[in-house]
């Protein structure tokens, strides 16, 4: 399905990345594996190659194409030299897969300006930095081609989180919820030059959610329903020629299971008697409406953690 087409995959040393680095590898795409390489989930700890490193030899070793890039995402030069590595490498950048990301959880009232900062930069301004590099580079393509359309894909990775809420997960939420606003401008800017851009809410056993999801349990055929590798099949499919039609989408995806988020809908429409509203006359409307739907119901759709197959 990717037959010599190129890869950026970033947190790609562990977990959800790995995994998405080894499918689009399997699927025949060289790729560009990027993980920055520090041991803490919270981002914490001396920046390493050998995650990167060790994910770009195992695919080279299974007989495909991969090179390390051991760059901080979040850091604007960096994720421009991420994009020139595979395009100076293999000739051409066409699938963008975003991933990298940290968690630094804490009650609203209790966070940090550092922990707000830093997990709002590594996960939505990361998807900018190579966003941006990548746009730039199949918008140039498009152009050089005569207006043609090119092979360009970008995968974001969004979460439940922002779909459902997460009491002790402000920063991530917002992030993840930016992630998606990202997702549909670009899709929207990048049309016209044949990219698609979606974005898939995961849920996996990883380093980033041992401690919610606890040890691997099988399911009935022996495998563990929130292995990574159920994740990665929907991130190749995403990525290659047919879905060229897809695009502004969300994808929750998880345990054999991919769910098609729909767009926000109008629930209701008020409108005032006269030119504007008065406080007291939105009183007389909203406060009835209110009154007759369940306490705490809202925009958030905490239903979505209840998917599961089956």
């Amino acid at each position: 399905m990717l037959n010599g087409a190129t890869a950026v995959v970033t947190g790609a040393g562990r977990g959800l990345g790995r995994a998405e680095a080894l499918e689009l590898a399997r699927l025949g795409a060289n790729v560009v594996v990027n993980d920055y390489g520090r041991p803490g989930r919270d981002g914490s700890g001396e920046a390493s190659a050998a995650p990167a490193e060790e994910v770009a030899a195992e695919i080279r070793a299974a007989g495909g194409r991969a090179t390390a890039h051991c760059g901080d995402v979040s850091d604007f030069e960096q994720a421009r030299e991420l994009v020139q590595l595979a395009v100076e490498t293999y000739g051409a950048l066409d699938v963008l897969v975003n991933n990298a990301g940290i968690l630094r959880d804490r009650m609203v009232f209790s966070m940090t300006e550092d922990e707000w900062d830093a997990v709002v930069r590594v996960h939505l301004k990361g998807h900018f930095n190579t966003t941006r590099f990548a746009a730039a580079h199949w918008r140039d393509r498009s152009k050089a081609a005569g207006g043609a359309p090119v092979h360009g894909r970008i995968v974001n990775t969004s979460s439940e989180a922002f779909l459902a809420g997460s009491a002790g997960q402000p920063n991530y939420a917002a992030a993840k919820g930016g992630i998606v606003g990202l997702t549909t401008s670009t899709a929207a800017a990048l049309r016209k030059y044949g990219v698609t851009v979606n974005a898939i809410c995961p849920r996996a056993r990883t380093r980033m959610t041992e401690d919610v999801f606890g040890a691997a349990a099988a399911a009935g055929d022996g495998t563990d329903p929130l292995a990574p590798g159920h994740v990665s099949p929907l991130v190749g499919y995403l990525a290659s020629r047919a879905a060229g039609r897809i695009t502004g989408q969300v994808f929750v995806v998880h345990g054999g299971m991919v769910a098609v988020m729909e767009r926000p809908r109008v629930g209701a429409l008020f409108e005032a008697k006269g030119e504007l509203f008065a406080a007291e006359e939105l009183d007389a409307v909203l406060t009835p409406y209110y009154a007759e739907r369940a306490e705490g119901e809202g925009f958030a759709a905490p239903e979505v953690l209840r998917l599961k197959r089956g």
